[in-house]
């Protein structure tokens, strides 16, 4: 008996060693693929993308388009600046794919709405016009939103003027005022630092993005006769299911409260188009995750990444906060239009955006219809992957593509130039809608900071660790944030 199970299981295993998975015609090389697991077993399941940027053959053997097996579904990789806009700027894929190892698209795909991972289509097109639209209309590059974010940084800075003369880690922080930057725009409200209700929030989405990149997320992915069961995964359903039922109790506070016609934040707006559009409850809600996971999550984790480098390269922080001092000498706050004035301030926060690589492999996408790339067939329903890291670090675009220096941003008169391999929002029809509030948010923030604080790697912060976590977005490690007041410093 025992001898029939053993010579069982290595007739299983020879089958998964043996049977080859059949390429569809012309379509990109790439690793042999085992059946069912695909290619997942030669991918860490911590940090994918590290395997993706370390396997040589990718790029010498390959080309700058290759090809990997998630599960049993083909995906197809993109490198470099040249493939990647021609694959979302020239044939602009626009249907979301509903892969669960990236970002929350575990639990997003349970709902296919909202402007993330909806595919393309009229809903799709009218709900991000819709964003677009309302985030401008709410002050988006106007004073009224200014004021919101330079609110918060008072609020920042109170936090941090209470650990001058020592240390913190700002990553709660970070949190709590990227979070309270979108609240405020789309709910009309901001939460004090010890709230329970915001610090709950902020807790499910950490949980969130921790489960949706886990191993039973790939679990859920490459067995889907598990999918019923309740395994591990399904903790990342309940949890969305927590956020959800907290939006939709915001929004029957705001439908109680509200007067048609006079909106007071992104919600309200919302519910006036219900009145008179296909627009509904469940979109809505939707709509409102998209924008608080990603206003809350991408900004906090690019809001540490200057810090760290600037806390690690002095001469840089000098230098920024020489250009702050002059430019708005005699004046209480910055105002977004300052950025125009400080070349070098600018190309120091577009190189730690470059450095950070929040979102390295951009929201997958996936083909309309079958698609020529380069020389290679892709199918329709294909699963394509822009590596934007590779872009973002491609050798020949960048002076120093591997280190940080603002160098990579100025010209040889010390002018603010971007490069167009700078690319952390992605491109095309899939471009990031809160590119602009990213910008300004990042901007403000970081001027007002450097205006008030120098910020120095602390005594009990160890030796600096510039690698980065891989998970819902990619970001810095935990560290520890010194803090000096400038005031103290003339004294």
């Amino acid at each position: 008996m025992l001898g029939s199970v053993v010579l069982l299981w290595l007739f299983i295993l020879l089958l998964i060693f043996f049977i080859r998975v059949r390429r569809p015609k012309n379509f990109p090389p790439g690793p042999r693929p085992l059946p069912i697991l695909g290619n997942l077993l030669q991918l860490d399941p911590v940090n994918p993308l590290k395997d993706l940027e370390r396997v040589k053959w990718a790029i010498v053997c390959c080309g700058n388009v290759f090809s990997l097996y998630i599960g049993s579904r083909p995906a197809v990789v993109l490198n470099g600046l040249e493939v990647v806009r021609e694959a979302l700027v020239t044939h602009g894929w626009s249907h979301a794919c509903p892969t669960h190892l990236r970002s929350v698209c575990v639990c997003m795909c349970v709902c296919r709405s909202g402007i993330v991972m909806a595919n393309y289509g009229s809903s799709w097109r009218n709900h991000r016009r819709f964003a677009l639209t309302t985030l401008r209309n709410f002050g988006l590059g106007k004073r009224s939103m200014e004021e919101r974010i330079l609110e918060e940084v008072s609020h920042i800075c109170t936090e941090l003027e209470s650990s001058a003369g020592g240390s913190m880690d700002p990553q709660h922080l970070f949190h709590l005022a990227a979070s309270n930057i979108i609240c405020s725009l789309i709910f009309g409200e901001r939460f004090e630092y010890d709230d329970p209700v915001i610090l709950t929030l902020i807790q499910r989405l950490e949980d969130l993005t921790k489960e949706a990149l886990g191993p039973w997320a790939m679990v859920y992915e490459i067995i889907p006769v598990l999918r019923p069961l309740p395994l591990p995964f399904r903790n990342v359903f309940h949890t969305f299911y927590q956020m959800k039922e907290h939006i939709k109790k915001v929004v029957t506070k705001h439908k109680n409260s509200r007067v048609a016609g006079e909106p007071r934040d992104l919600l309200d707006c919302y519910l006036d188009q219900i009145d008179k559009t296909t627009f509904n409850d469940t979109q809505m809600v939707s709509l409102l995750l998209d924008l608080f996971i990603a206003g809350t999550d991408t900004n906090s984790n690019t809001l540490r990444s200057p810090m760290l480098h600037l806390m690690t390269n002095q001469h840089v922080q000098d230098r920024c906060h020489r250009e702050i001092a002059e430019v708005l000498e005699g004046r209480a706050d910055a105002s977004f239009e300052d950025r125009h004035a400080m070349p070098y301030v600018q190309a120091t926060l577009h190189e730690a955006q470059r450095m950070s690589d929040t979102v390295p492999l951009s929201v997958f996408q996936t083909t309309c219809c079958d698609t020529q790339l380069h020389s290679y067939q892709l199918p329709q329903g294909t699963m394509v992957i822009p590596n934007l890291s590779s872009v973002l670090h491609e050798e020949g675009q960048w002076k120093f593509p591997h280190e940080f220096n603002p160098e990579n941003f100025l010209n040889e008169a010390g002018e603010f130039v971007k490069s167009e391999a700078f690319l952390p929002f992605s491109a095309g029809s899939r471009v990031c809608p809160g590119e602009g509030l990213a910008c300004m948010e990042l901007f403000l923030v970081l001027v007002t900071l450097l205006r008030c604080f120098r910020f120095v790697w602390p005594e009990d912060g160890g030796v600096p660790d510039f690698s980065l976590v891989f998970g819902g977005t990619q970001s810095q490690k935990p560290y520890r944030l010194g803090v000096r007041l400038r005031s103290s410093e003339r004294g």
